[in-house]
């Protein structure tokens, strides 16, 4: 099948495209072409790339059209963010193609009420990014439901691998709290460290929407969960990359409205709204209607891009 996807060469299309070339699909990926995968790999001398900055081409009115005029079988849109850019691309594309999927998240939950969390948990998100998602999840569910638009909706957790940072044991993205855990230094953690963060690699991202894909009849419709196994408690975490280490954890934890004086404002800020969220999904349905099944566990995704990261800036990790 022809397969566009939208937003290619990013996290997910860095593990995404070369798997459905390996599947046999044409694949097209557009994007602004201002970036490159985050590794090489032989199969994308094979993809057919096609520059659109979106966001231009959504001002000009002629983006969907351009999407349309490619004749793919399948889209693949990895960088929706709003209702209005969802809406617009889904009725262009209705009754043209066999299936279209949608990256969405986990923050369409809001806070985590019942661990771990089902797909059928009332939405309930906070802040821009899970409101919009929400809402971009709802219409094309809606959408579905009147015209039989064949979409399918992935809701990835904190995605990481090789190339970029992960959620860090406070929250955040500072690498100076995994550098201090090499140290065998003290870090401190905000509450008592019970808040959780769901991590997902990228390739196992990649392969959830290849399921999807393959298990058509059982994705349409739908939205699903793509998580690793188990969530991670930031205390639990902190004590795991301690060990990773070859380090004995030194932990210190202060009140939330003591702690955000110990950081800057950004730090502050991420952490507010991993904590804000804590959360922690089941793939029971992933598994049961695509037969996902994640590579890496929480831990082994973070380790690799930590690994990768401290090799590129020359730390050392084991003491």
């Amino acid at each position: 099948m022809k397969v566009i996807i939208i937003g290619g060469t990013g996290h997910i299309g860095t593990y995404l495209v070369p798997r459905l070339v390996e599947a046999g699909h044409n694949v097209v990926c557009v994007s602004r072409q201002q970036a490159n995968p985050y590794s090489n790999n032989e199969a994308w001398k094979s993809v057919e790339h096609v520059t659109i900055d979106r966001v231009k081409a959504e001002e000009e009115g002629d983006f969907c059209s351009q999407i349309v005029d490619l004749n793919a079988d399948v889209v693949i849109d990895l960088i929706c963010f709003t209702p209005k850019s969802a809406r617009k691309l889904a009725e262009a594309l209705n009754g043209r193609i066999k299936h279209f999927l949608h990256c969405g998240s986990m923050w369409v939950h809001g806070f985590s009420e019942q661990v771990p969390t089902t797909e059928n948990q009332k939405r309930k998100p906070f802040g821009e990014y899970g409101i919009d998602k929400a809402n971009i999840e709802a219409y094309l569910h809606t959408f579905h439901q009147k015209s039989g638009f064949p979409v399918t909706i992935l809701h990835p957790g904190h995605i990481v691998g090789p190339g970029w940072l992960p959620v860090n044991p406070t929250g955040n993205f500072n690498p100076d709290t995994f550098v201090r855990l090499a140290k065998g230094e003290q870090i401190v953690l905000p509450n008592l460290g019970m808040e959780t963060v769901h991590h997902v690699h990228a390739d196992d991202v990649a392969q959830a929407f290849i399921k999807a894909i393959e298990n058509r009849d059982n994705a349409i419709g739908e939205s699903f969960h793509v998580v690793s196994e188990q969530a991670l408690t930031l205390r639990g975490y902190a004590e795991a990359m301690a060990m990773f280490f070859g380090q004995k954890l030194k932990l210190k934890f202060l009140p939330w409205e003591a702690w955000e004086k110990t950081v800057n404002s950004t730090d502050k800020e991420f952490t507010l709204d991993h904590i804000g969220h804590s959360p922690c999904g089941s793939i029971a349905k992933a598994k049961a209607l695509l037969q996902y099944q994640p590579k890496y566990s929480s831990l082994q995704a973070i380790q690799e891009a930590i690994e990768h990261y401290f090799e590129k800036e020359g730390i050392k990790i084991h003491g």
